[in-house]
C-alpha cells in the first residue's frame, strides 16, 4: 500500500510539473498577442509539444498504476481524476497554442485595437487555471467551487464579442478576416474556462466523492 500511495504521490507531482507548464504558456501567449511578439508567439507554440509528451507520460502512468495495484476507494477515484485532470491540462495547452497561431498571424497586420472583453477575459481565465490548480495542490474542494463561481462572466464576454465584431465588420469589411482572428481567441479563452472549471470539478471528486459536472453553483 506504501508502494501505491508513493506512486500516486510521484504521479501528482507529474500532473503539477504540466500544469506549471501549461499555466506558462498561457500567459506567454496572452502577453504575445497583446504586445504583438511575434517571436514569443512562435515559441509558445513550439513548447505545447513538450505538453503533449508529459500529458502521455501521465497517462501511462495511470494505467500502469491500474494495472499493478487495481486500487480501490479514495486511490482508485485520485486516479480517476487524475486522468481527466490530464486531458484537460493538454486541451488547455492546445487552445493557448492557437491563441500563439493568432497571434502570430495578427502580428503581421495592420494594428486593430483588441476590444476590452479580450485582455478582462485573459485576466479571468488564468486566475481561474492558477485558482484550480491551487485547489489542485492543496486538495482544496472549496476553493474548487470558487472556481466554477468565476465561468458565467467569462461566458458572458464572450456572448458580448460577437457583436462588437459584427459591428466593427459592418463599419469596415476589409478587415474581415481580422476581427474573425479575435473572435476566435475569444472563443478559445471561453474554451479555457470550460476546461478550468473540468478541473475544479474533478478536485472537489478528489476531496468529497461527488461528482458535481452539470450541477455547477450559480453566482
Amino acid at each position: 500500500m506504501q508502494h501505491l500511495h508513493r506512486e500516486i504521490e510521484n504521479l501528482k507531482k507529474e500532473i503539477i510539473r504540466e500544469a506549471g507548464l501549461v499555466e506558462t504558456n498561457l500567459r506567454d501567449s496572452i502577453k504575445a498577442l497583446m504586445t504583438r511578439d511575434h517571436d514569443l508567439a512562435t515559441e509558445v507554440v513550439a513548447r505545447d509539444t513538450l505538453i503533449d509528451e508529459l500529458e502521455v507520460e501521465v497517462e501511462e502512468e495511470c494505467l500502469k498504476i491500474f494495472a499493478l495495484y487495481q486500487p480501490v476507494a479514495v486511490d482508485l477515484r485520485y486516479l480517476v481524476a487524475f486522468l481527466k485532470l490530464n486531458n484537460d491540462l493538454e486541451r488547455i495547452g492546445d487552445l493557448a497554442a492557437n491563441i500563439a497561431d493568432r497571434a502570430v498571424s495578427l502580428s503581421i497586420k495592420d494594428l486593430l485595437n483588441i476590444p476590452d472583453q479580450i485582455p478582462r477575459m485573459s485576466e479571468l481565465v488564468q486566475k481561474m487555471l492558477k485558482d484550480s490548480l491551487d485547489a489542485l495542490v492543496d486538495l482544496d474542494g472549496e476553493k474548487a467551487r470558487d472556481v466554477l463561481l468565476q465561468d458565467d462572466e467569462v461566458d458572458d464576454l464572450h456572448h458580448s464579442m460577437y457583436a462588437v465584431v459584427g459591428n466593427e465588420i459592418k463599419a469596415d469589411p476589409k478587415n474581415v478576416e481580422i476581427w474573425m482572428e479575435i473572435l476566435a481567441v475569444s472563443r478559445y479563452l471561453e474554451r479555457i474556462a470550460d476546461h478550468c472549471t473540468n478541473i475544479a470539478e474533478d478536485v472537489e471528486y478528489m476531496v468529497n466523492g461527488e461528482i458535481n459536472r452539470h450541477n455547477a453553483p450559480k453566482s
